[in-house]
């Protein structure tokens, strides 16, 4: 995927905040055969990029232990203006986690809450112009949000990012949004306020392609994983949601050839 595949808006890169870097890049290697690049400790922290076949698909960093945040995966979402997005995103009764800063020679990047409390992160590109693989085995597949304010989610994603969402959904039993439609859709919203249990907050999530769920779950397991959400077959793909090592969640889809 190119610069000019990815428009403003859409999800552009994700990366890993783990305690444990080094078991969590075996973890990944062994699951989806990625390698690494450690960035200068000076400029860019120690920050690891991750790659499958020689195209970058993920980013990986040191969460401290005195963070007080659990490892988790983050979404970023494109902006070509990360200020203006940042302003927006507090207007538009949102919070700015993380003020946009620049990040040497790559871009710009913050960190933003949507009126549900579902986090997600805005990228400016610069060196650095997010996935060069996507929907492909051993890459990011699909992003999600769940929200347990549905409306207010999509009207900030449209208000902030300028979404034009397509609906896939709209019952009491299924609400779900996309921004684009059909094989061009690049994300989803649904409503997840019937089913995400009592302290669970709205978040984004990130699916992988693998070329067999089951076959990667059993993988997994073996490499410390825990199932969190049984595999199922959906209209989408086979899937399963999963927490890595040190307790990071993602999910799994099958690989489905367009």
């Amino acid at each position: 995927m190119t610069t000019s595949e990815i428009p403003a808006g859409a999800p552009c890169w994700i990366d890993l905040m783990t305690s444990d870097l080094e078991k969590s890049k075996n973890f990944y290697t062994a699951l989806f055969d990625w390698t690494y690049e450690t960035g200068d400790e000076e400029k860019y922290g120690g920050y690891v990029v991750a790659s499958k076949d020689g195209k970058s698909v993920a980013g990986l960093m040191q969460n401290a232990p005195d963070s007080g945040y659990p490892d988790v995966w983050s979404t970023y979402l494109r902006s070509d203006d990360i200020d203006k997005t940042a302003e927006l995103a507090a207007a538009n009764g949102g919070q700015v986690y993380l003020a946009p800063m620049e990040v040497p020679e790559q871009g710009k990047m913050g960190m933003v809450g949507d009126p549900a409390g579902a986090a997600v992160g805005v990228w400016e590109f610069g060196g650095h112009t997010g996935f060069q693989l996507q929907a492909a085995i051993g890459a990011p597949a699909w992003f999600e949000l769940h929200s347990k304010n549905y409306q207010a989610s999509l009207d900030f994603l449209k208000d902030t990012f300028g979404w034009q969402p397509s609906t896939m959904s709209d019952t009491e039993e299924f609400r779900y949004s996309t921004l684009g439609e059909g094989d061009d859709a690049r994300a989803g919203v649904m409503d997840s306020s019937g089913f995400l249990p009592e302290g669970v907050p709205s978040h984004w999530e990130i699916y992988f392609d693998v070329a067999n769920v089951d076959e990667s779950v059993a993988k997994a397991l073996a490499l410390g994983a825990q199932v969190i959400q049984e595999a199922e077959d959906t209209p989408f793909g086979r899937m399963v949601g999963l927490t890595d090592p040190t307790g990071a969640a993602f999910k799994l889809i099958e690989h489905q050839d367009s």
